[in-house]
């Protein structure tokens, strides 16, 4: 899975959450791509973006294990050092994550090496492997800096939608949650 950072020219940037709808930086193309040994799951609490410290949330994460369909993007060797200096704000505001080169399936490209976020089991707001029920019952009502945590669910399942997937897995957990804030609404 690990792979060499490359030395010049275009690179690639591997999208598994909300670099799949909301990049965020100039990019040249986005083609759809597969990222083998880990798998997309709600597994970092989130005390910034969807939570705060007091009322965590949850973020996704790549866990060890499976395969994750997301969205690979190429940025220009010019706007790479633009482009890398906003990702590493963007995705490391508490450090949950460590940046690995990793091979990446791309359609129509075979495969290429790419800057994907791994989650760092050794951090803090790890969460692990968490049933549904734990995963709806942090994510129902949690709010952070971007909102509340199940419009980021709800965005999440959307956009697997539209490219294709469905992930029952995540789709059943939307419906918890929803019930969830439905009860819980005056």
């Amino acid at each position: 899975m690990a792979s060499e950072q490359p030395q010049g020219g275009d690179r690639w940037v591997f999208g598994y959450g909300s670099l799949m709808w909301r990049p965020g930086f100039p990019f040249i193309d986005r083609r759809t791509a597969v990222l083998h040994g880990r798998r997309r799951a709600f597994c970092i609490y989130s005390v910034h973006h969807r939570g705060t410290y007091e009322r965590p949330g949850l973020v996704l994460g790549l866990a060890p294990g499976g395969s994750v369909r997301g969205v690979a993007y190429r940025i220009a060797e010019a706007a790479w050092p633009e482009v890398y200096a906003y990702l590493r704000e963007r995705e490391q505001p508490t450090e949950t994550y460590f940046e690995a080169w990793s091979k990446l399936r791309i359609d129509g490209d075979g495969e290429v090496p790419a800057l994907v976020f791994l989650s760092d089991r050794a951090h803090g707001q790890w969460a692990g492997a968490l049933t549904l029920e734990q995963q709806a019952e942090l994510i129902a009502g949690a709010r952070g800096l971007s909102g509340p945590n199940i419009d980021y669910l709800r965005d999440l399942v959307g956009h697997l939608r539209e490219d294709g997937v469905r992930d029952h897995a995540m789709e059943a957990l939307l419906k918890m949650v929803e019930a969830r804030e439905l009860k819980s609404s005056p």
